[in-house]
């Protein structure tokens, strides 16, 4: 953990509380659930001994929790916290997927993708309303416009906003998905694809795109803030049924971490510096200009209109087993909003 941000503020220790939820729950149908009390569990009686989580540098409040023991100081020595990073969406995906981790941080087309295709994962928290992605070309790239990738190749990370940026940004240029040759690579890698030449354009994710700017002078030819979906910080059916109080810990934490962000932008900058290995004007451009922390962390009709815009993409794209019926059922029960309320409402 790094001792800078340490010394600049110390964790907080807030409650934990205790809460039944049911899953399967759009925004506001779960507004009835109710707890029998609101104070910390005592020693011993947290719901499981570990919480497994991950931490990604697209996801900054997941680096301030990390850093400052938030959780930690929330839980106590009953509970031992593991940290996993996720190297993209997708790769949070394959985590939640496989039980690595109780809660993962995604893009929100990414958790829609991934419920339904069959992942039981559902929202519990925003932790962002970013424009993190955007189309990226190299310094020297004839490459002007959306309309110019037609019969180029694109490298971009399948089951991540990035991706999904990509397929509807083509449809606004008028070109369809068979117009480029996709390169499916990490993020990282798409990066160096592009810097290395063997790839003509890269749909690019913050900090990695960023720091493409500085060091490559990389250029964006696309953005469009209304591409981007929310962050979304998800958790398995199974574990927010059988263990509500610790997903309602890690809520609090993630509340706890932002009012620190907003507060300590330069700090939170230092931070992300530091984990992404990335110059600190970098990161500075990353959370002042285009990580949109202060956003409500209660996921509801927001992110269900800007999921609905993208659902018709999701379908088109062939990546969606059951096509629109599974889509549909999705959205339907993708949000659940139960812990945030609490947490943002000081219950």
């Amino acid at each position: 953990m790094s001792t800078i941000t340490r010394r600049i503020i110390p964790a907080i220790a807030i409650a934990g509380t205790m809460m039944l939820v049911a899953t399967g729950c759009v925004a506001g149908e779960n507004a009835d659930a109710s707890s029998d009390g609101d104070s910390k569990p005592a020693a011993g009686e947290w719901s499981s001994d570990t919480l497994s989580i991950d931490f990604a540098t697209y996801n900054p409040l997941s680096l301030v929790i990390r850093d400052q023991g938030i959780l930690e100081e929330i839980l106590g020595d009953d509970v031992k916290v593991e940290w996993i990073q996720s190297a993209g969406s997708n790769k949070a995906n394959e985590l939640l997927r496989s039980g690595s981790v109780d809660v993962g941080s995604t893009a929100g087309s990414a958790a829609l993708l991934a419920r339904a295709n069959g992942s039981p994962i559902q929202v519990i928290d925003i932790y962002s309303q970013p424009e993190w992605a955007a189309i990226v070309v190299g310094p020297d790239s004839d490459i002007t416009s959306v309309e110019d990738l037609k019969g180029k190749s694109v490298a971009a990370t399948k089951g991540t906003d990035p991706y999904f940026f990509l397929l509807q940004a083509l449809e606004e240029g008028g070109l369809s998905l068979s117009d480029v040759e996709v390169q499916n690579l990490q993020h990282a890698d798409g990066r160096a694809a592009l810097d290395g030449g063997s790839v003509d354009a890269w749909a690019g994710l913050d900090p990695i795109m960023a720091a493409a700017e500085a060091e490559s002078g990389d250029k964006l030819i696309y953005r469009n803030v209304d591409f981007n979906s929310y962050g979304f910080l998800n958790a398995t059916e199974e574990f927010i049924t059988d263990h509500p109080d610790l997903a309602q810990a890690v809520v609090d934490a993630y509340e706890q971490a932002r009012e620190w962000a907003l507060e300590n932008p330069d700090e939170t900058a230092a931070l992300l510096a530091e984990v992404a290995g990335i110059d600190i004007e970098v990161a500075t451009t990353v959370i002042q200009e285009r990580s949109n922390l202060d956003v409500s962390g209660v996921p509801g009709d927001d992110q269900l209109a800007v999921l609905q815009k993208i659902a018709p993409v999701l379908v088109d794209s062939g990546d969606v087993q059951g096509g629109k019926a599974s889509v549909d059922k999705a959205l339907s029960s993708i949000v659940n909003s139960t812990f945030a309320e609490k947490a943002v409402g000081g219950e």
